[in-house]
């Protein structure tokens, strides 16, 4: 089924390219709202429930009310119009009040990508919250893309790893663990992370960057790239890309989503 682009603004759907906001929003103007993307298989969002718990706890965190009840109402009836297709499922709440939920087209992921470390002080009060602050996500991918890389990987000024500006990452260390940066250092509690932490071996810490530049193998995970594999890091190409681990991985995921679809 082709997709259609359809919006729904406070239970108003259009075209997406119809749709519209009132422009005197502080979401538009100093990006204070917060959002979720969720893929839909056939129509089906994965992990829906836990996705709006998290636009949930992303808003409460900066202190902005919305409606979940109608929210859901209105997600339900947008899916509903849409037919069932194969996309995705972008959800905002603003400080303005808006409640917006649009399907669209999932983002074309190669098999195997290359990234690249940059540099990032994370903004502690927003540990965790999936806000529409993402200026500078969105400059770190592009400050890798002008390293000839795909994506950026988030790295603390002491040298911490931390995460992709969109994704987890995942990678086999020196040593032979499948490794992934803590929570507790401020990254998004991803749901795609945390069902493979419960299906693989998965050692949660927190590495410095010599420890995934040294991987034998490494992946992105995510709503929308599922898992992804690093065919090289900072230059380093990792030759087995897509790994064994990366395999294993893809296969799991698989697995979940046969079972909770």
């Amino acid at each position: 089924m082709a997709l259609r682009e359809l919006a729904s603004v406070d239970g108003t759907v259009t075209p997406t390219a119809e749709a519209t906001v009132p422009m005197k929003d502080d979401g538009l103007y100093r990006g204070d709202g917060a959002f979720e993307v969720i893929r839909l298989y056939d129509g089906r969002p994965f992990a829906l429930a836990e996705h709006v718990d998290r636009l949930q706890r992303s808003a409460a965190a900066i202190e902005l009310e919305f409606d979940r009840a109608a929210l859901e109402r209105e997600i339900e009836a947008l899916i509903g119009e849409a037919g069932g297709p194969d996309g995705q499922l972008r959800l905002i709440v603003t400080r303005g009040g808006r409640r917006i939920a649009a399907i669209e087209p999932l983002p074309a992921h190669a098999e195997t990508l290359a990234v690249a470390t940059v540099t990032y002080s994370p903004t502690v009060i927003l540990n965790g919250v999936k806000s529409l602050s993402y200026a500078a996500n969105m400059q770190a991918t592009r400050l890798a893309k002008a390293r000839g890389a795909d994506e950026a990987v988030l790295v603390q000024p002491d040298g911490t790893v931390l995460e992709p500006p969109t994704s987890s990452i995942f990678w086999v260390s020196a040593e032979g663990g499948l490794r992934t940066p803590a929570l507790e250092l401020g990254v998004l509690e991803s749901i795609t992370r945390d069902r493979l932490v419960k299906a693989l071996h998965v050692e949660v810490g927190a590495w410095q960057v010599d420890d995934l530049r040294g991987a034998h193998e490494a992946f992105l995970a995510s709503t929308t790239r599922e898992i992804q594999a690093v065919a090289a890091i900072d230059g380093r190409a990792l030759p087995e890309a897509p790994g064994p681990r990366t395999r294993e991985a893809q296969a799991a995921f698989a697995a979940t989503l046969e079972r909770e679809l």
